[in-house]
């Protein structure tokens, strides 16, 4: 059975709300545009409406996108670029009505209108590759590009992970097993950057065809969530220490913090669990170097 659209969008809504957030108060979280509220765009600059404005801003947080603008696969390939593999759109509707004649009782006919809804699918340009440069936003620089620590990214290059920079979004998605990170220059500093990416990284090693590791989790905030980000977490130290990095708190700590705690407090051993999958992780992304350097030795 097709899902009702109606049903679908209200689903979306709902899930936003149980995990705290209002769609419609933070779209200038996940735009860049001089600090102004914008509405999500069409290809041709024209601005979505209605629920459609909702849904978009929604998947823009979720996702991390800087840029208002979204297109269809083949709007996409009329301009020469391509959805980067791995994507996933995100659903908007179009309602209109259609005119139907119909014969009445007494032989007559009358012209009916029947009022429709269709969902179609749309990108955010950040999910696609070779757009004219005028769709994609450029992030104000934070710190100077140069401040980037070589060892640190010889490390995170050798693992071979897909890891994909922009948005406002650090996050590992397992759909398209790839990283998303924003982009260097407007994290606070390099250290900031790296230990963020270890953290990813460290998610990134759950996959079924690596350590496929898994804590039951079904939903978001969840007990193997909180599982999870613990074990991120600890594998983001124990990376930071082997590279001699700074680690650097994130800012979604205060958030986990009270999930964390009570994991820990109704299972005494969950943070020797947690520290164990920690370890194999770090020790799984460090057999991935082609030329390791022992742990404490890095220059």
């Amino acid at each position: 059975m097709k899902t009702d659209i109606y049903e679908r969008v209200t689903n979306k809504i709902i899930a936003d709300l149980e995990q705290g957030e209002l769609t419609w108060l933070k779209p200038w979280s996940a735009v860049n545009m001089d600090g102004k509220i914008t509405k999500p765009l069409r290809h041709n600059g024209v601005p979505y409406s209605g629920i459609n404005v909702l849904m978009l801003w929604g998947a823009a947080i979720e996702g991390g996108f800087l840029s208002p603008y979204w297109m269809t696969y083949k709007q996409a390939k009329e301009m020469g670029a391509h959805v980067k593999k791995g994507e996933r759109g995100n659903l908007v509707v179009y309602a209109n009505t259609v005119t139907k004649t119909e014969e009445t009782e007494n032989g007559e006919e009358e012209e009916r209108t029947i009022p429709f809804m269709k969902g179609y699918t749309v990108f955010n340009v950040e999910q696609i590759e070779g757009l004219p440069e005028r769709f994609y936003v450029k992030p104000e620089p934070l710190i100077d590009p140069a401040q980037r620590i070589e060892r640190a990214d010889a490390f995170f290059a050798a693992t071979g992970a897909d890891i994909r920079h922009g948005g406002n979004s650090a996050h590992y998605s397992g759909g398209s097993d790839h990283v998303q990170m924003p982009y260097f220059e407007t994290f606070r500093s390099a250290e900031a950057y790296y230990a963020t990416l270890a953290h990813e990284l460290t998610h990134w090693t759950k996959h079924p065809k690596r350590l496929d590791r898994e804590f039951g989790r079904k939903r978001w905030g969840d007990e193997g969530y909180a599982r999870e980000e613990l074990v991120a977490e600890l594998g983001a130290a124990f990376l930071c220490a082997d590279l001699e990095l700074a680690p650097e708190p994130r800012a979604d700590h205060a958030a986990y913090i009270q999930s964390w705690l009570k994991v820990l407090k109704e299972d005494k051993r969950a943070i020797f669990s947690a520290a164990a999958h920690a370890q194999r992780a770090a020790d799984y992304l460090h057999s991935l170097q082609s030329e390791e350097v022992p742990a404490q030795a890095v220059a």
